[in-house]
C-alpha cells in the first residue's frame, strides 16, 4: 500500500509514476474525501475537548446549587454528535482504505515504462542450443526415460499435474538439495511455512484482493477464507507481520521449499505443455527484510544468487529486467532470469526476483525501530526463487540431451543422485 501522506503532497508525481506501468489514476476524488475526514476529525476532538470542560463544570455548578439542565442537555448533544461522526469517520476511513488497496506500487524509477514489450535483457550467459531435427522435446525425454507419468498424474489428479518417478524423482530432490545448501552457506535460515494460509496473508503479500481467483481456496463460512499457498513468498512476507523489529536484526534472510499450487486461470498455450504449466511445483523461495537503505543491495545479491543456480547447473539462460507494465502489482522492480528451452527456442522464466520497498511492509505494518533515534520505520521486502524446478528439469532434459536420448547429469547435482550419472531411456539401466 503506498504512503498515504505521499499521496496528499504529491498527487500527479505519484499520478505519473503509476501511469509508467500503465494504471491511470485521478486522485482529486480522493483527496476532497481525505480533506472532509480530515476536517471531521479536528471537529470531533474540538468537541471532544469541549465535552471534558463542560463535563469538569458540572460538579462545580451544583456545589453552588445551580441549575445543571442546560449544561447536560449540551453535554448530551455534544455526544451525540460525537457519536455520529465518529461512525462517519469509519465509514469513510474504510473507503479509503478500500481506494488505497487497489492501487499498486510505484515503479521505480530504473526501469523501464509500458508493458513486455519494452522489457531489458541485462546479460546472457551460455550459447541458445540451435534446433535439431534429431532433438527431442522435454516431454518425449522424461516419458522415453521413465522420469514423468504425465498420464497418471492426470488420473489422480486432472491435467496439469505429474508423478515424478524414479530417475526424475532422485533429479527433482537433488534441485531442491542444490538449492537448500547454497541458501545455508549463503547464511540465510531455513523455514518449512504451513502450505495453507489465511486471507489476510494474501492481503499483505499483495495478491488479494485482485488475485483471489488464483488460488485454491478453503471456504468454511464467511467471506474471508484460507488458501494454499501459491508461493512460499506468501507465507515469508508475513512471518513480521504486526511486528517491531529491532534494527541489529535486520536484514532479516530466510528461505523456504514448498510445493506450490496455483489454478493457473485460462487454458495453456500449446507449447506449454508437460511441465512447463502446471498446479502443482517445487520452489525453493528467497525473502528479506531490510532497512530502506539497504535494499537495493539485498536486490542486487539476489539477483546473484538466482543467476548462480542456474549457471552452476551449465545451463543457456540470461536475466531480464522487466518494464514496469510487467511487474506484479505490489513490486516497484523486477528481474528475471530466463532458462533456454531449446525445443521452444525461447527463454522461460525460473526465477523473477523483485523488490517491494515498504508497500508490503505498510499493508502488514512490519516495521523497525532505529537505534540511534528510536524512530519507527517501515522495512523493505524482497523476494527471489531460487528456484523453481518445474522449468529447470525441461531445460536440463533438453540442453543435455545426447544422441542416444539418454541425459547427463549436471555435475553440481551428482552429489545427490545416489550414483547416476546419466539417465537413459527405459530399459537400458544407468551409467
Amino acid at each position: 500500500m503506498l504512503d498515504i501522506a505521499y499521496i496528499r503532497n504529491n498527487p500527479q508525481e505519484v499520478a505519473e509514476k503509476l501511469a509508467r506501468r500503465g494504471f491511470e489514476i485521478d486522485f482529486a476524488e480522493f483527496l476532497e474525501a481525505d480533506a472532509r475526514r480530515r476536517a471531521l476529525m479536528h471537529e470531533n476532538e474540538e468537541s471532544k475537548a469541549e465535552r471534558n470542560r463542560q463535563s469538569a463544570q458540572i460538579p462545580v455548578i451544583k456545589k453552588e446549587g445551580g441549575d445543571v439542565s442546560a449544561w447536560t442537555a449540551r453535554l448530551r448533544e455534544l455526544s451525540d454528535r460525537i457519536k455520529e461522526n465518529d461512525i462517519l469517520i469509519n465509514t469513510m476511513a474504510e473507503e479509503q482504505l478500500e481506494f488505497l488497496r487497489a492501487i499498486p506500487n510505484i515503479p521505480s524509477d530504473d526501469i523501464p515504462a509500458g508493458g513486455k514489450e519494452n522489457n531489458e535483457v541485462v546479460s546472457v550467459w551460455g550459447e541458445p542450443i540451435p534446433v535439431d531435427a534429431s532433438m527431442k522435446n522435454h516431454v518425449e525425454l522424461v516419458e522415453s526415460t521413465g522420469m514423468i507419468d504425465y498420464e497418471r498424474g492426470a488420473k489422480l489428479s486432472g491435467s496439469g499435474f505429474w508423478i515424478y518417478r524414479g530417475a526424475g524423482a532422485v533429479l527433482e530432490w537433488a534441485l531442491l538439495n542444490y538449492f537448500i545448501n547454497d541458501h545455508l552457506n549463503d547464511g540465510y535460515e531455513m523455514l518449512l511455512t504451513p502450505h495453507i494460509l489465511n486471507y489476510s496473508c494474501g492481503y499483505v503479500g499483495g495478491q488479494f484482493p485482485k488475485f483471489e481467483e488464483d488460488v485454491f481456496q478453503i471456504r468454511g463460512g464467511g467471506d474471508e477464507f484460507q488458501f494454499i499457498l501459491p508461493t512460499a513468498e506468501t507465507a515469508l512476507t508475513n512471518i513480521h507481520a504486526d511486528e517491531i523489529l529491532a534494527e541489529e536484526e535486520l536484514p532479516k534472510k530466510y528461505f523456504a521449499y514448498t510445493p506450490c499450487y496455483r489454478r493457473e486461470a485460462g487454458s495453456y498455450r500449446a507449447n506449454e505443455r508437460g511441465m512447463i504449466r502446471g498446479h502443482q511445483f517445487n520452489k525453493v523461495e528467497m525473502f528479506q527484510y531490510t532497512r530502506p537503505e539497504d535494499s537495493e543491495e539485498a536486490f542486487a545479491e539476489l539477483v546473484r544468487k538466482a543467476g548462480r543456480l542456474v549457471e552452476g547447473l551449465g545451463l543457456a539462460h540470461r536475466i531480464s529486467m522487466l518494464a514496469a507494465g510487467d511487474c506484479s502489482a505490489g513490486m516497484r522492480k523486477t528481474f528475471d532470469i530466463e532458462i533456454w528451452i531449446p525445443s521452444m527456442q525461447i527463454y522461460k522464466e525460473v526465477s523473477s526476483v523483485s523488490t517491494a520497498g515498504d508497500y508490503q511492509a505498510r499493508r502488514g505494518s512490519i516495521r523497525f525501530r532505529r537505534a540511534e533515534t528510536g524512530k519507527v520505520e517501515f522495512c523493505h521486502t524482497l523476494n527471489g526463487s531460487g528456484l523453481a524446478t518445474s522449468r529447470v528439469i525441461p531445460a536440463i532434459v533438453e540442453q543435455c540431451q545426447q544422441p542416444d536420448g539418454s541425459i547427463i547429469v549436471p555435475e553440481v547435482l551428482k552429489p545427490w543422485m545416489h550414483g547416476i550419472d546419466v539417465i537413459r531411456p527405459i530399459g537400458e539401466g544407468h551409467a
